[in-house]
């Protein structure tokens, strides 16, 4: 599970001799952490910048020394959310496949297991990019666009999508798998997330050439 707010990168009390930037990123830190921990309770509409304050232990000069705008604050924790994200996924797309013969397979089995597990590990930043985005406005929503894009990317990358038709399978994948943990994220069923693994990977696999080439087998064309 990831640090709450209040435990993050604490400093130690009194003079402690720390270089300037190590406070700031500390600091940083625990708001980011903090937003998306007040959201969980009252959505980011009901947060009030307060409410983030009393989370992360920082004074109102330092939080608008950093984040001119509550929307601000939730931006920058939006893409420490996602850089997160995208960082466990492409982790795990990289390892080495067990099975070189099934590696598409192989390889996406993995992407949806550290997927849908970071969501399972950091469910409040998990609600902060699939939930409160839609509340924030119309530049988060594009942000929120653009990150199934990059998700699509990776599918598509790991199936072998050479086609339209195909990308446009890796689209609909992507897009499927969004709503369904979204609303388990709205509901706090994070038992459900983990129980999408196994339908998912046979839904792709099932589905063969349709979302890619890598799925193909040995004797067939390409």
């Amino acid at each position: 599970m990831t640090e709450s707010a209040t435990s993050a990168r604490q400093l130690p009390r009194g003079r402690h001799g720390l270089p300037r930037e190590q406070v700031v990123a500390s600091q940083r830190e625990r708001i980011l952490i903090a937003m998306a921990e007040a959201m969980v309770e009252n959505g980011y509409v009901g947060t009030s910048v307060a409410a983030i304050l009393k989370r992360a232990g920082v004074s109102r000069e330092t939080f608008y020394e950093q984040f001119r705008s509550k929307e601000a604050c939730f931006e920058a924790a939006y893409e420490r959310a996602v850089q997160n994200l995208l960082g466990r996924i492409a982790e795990a797309s990289d390892e080495q496949a067990p099975e070189p013969d099934s590696d598409g397979m192989a390889r996406m089995d993995r992407i949806f297991a550290a997927y849908l597990q970071h969501l399972v590990d950091d469910p409040a930043s998990a609600r902060l990019f699939l939930v409160e985005v839609y509340a924030v406005g119309s530049a988060a929503i594009s942000r929120r666009a653009q990150l199934q894009d990059l998700f699509v990317g990776r599918i598509a990358d790991v199936l072998g999508a050479r086609t339209d038709e195909q990308r446009f399978a890796c689209q609909t994948l992507a897009a499927a798998i969004s709503a369904m943990v979204t609303g388990r994220i709205a509901a706090d069923d994070l038992d459900g997330l983990l129980a999408l693994r196994a339908p998912l990977v046979n839904l792709v696999r099932r589905g063969g050439a349709l979302f890619g080439d890598a799925l193909l087998s040995s004797d067939e064309p390409r």
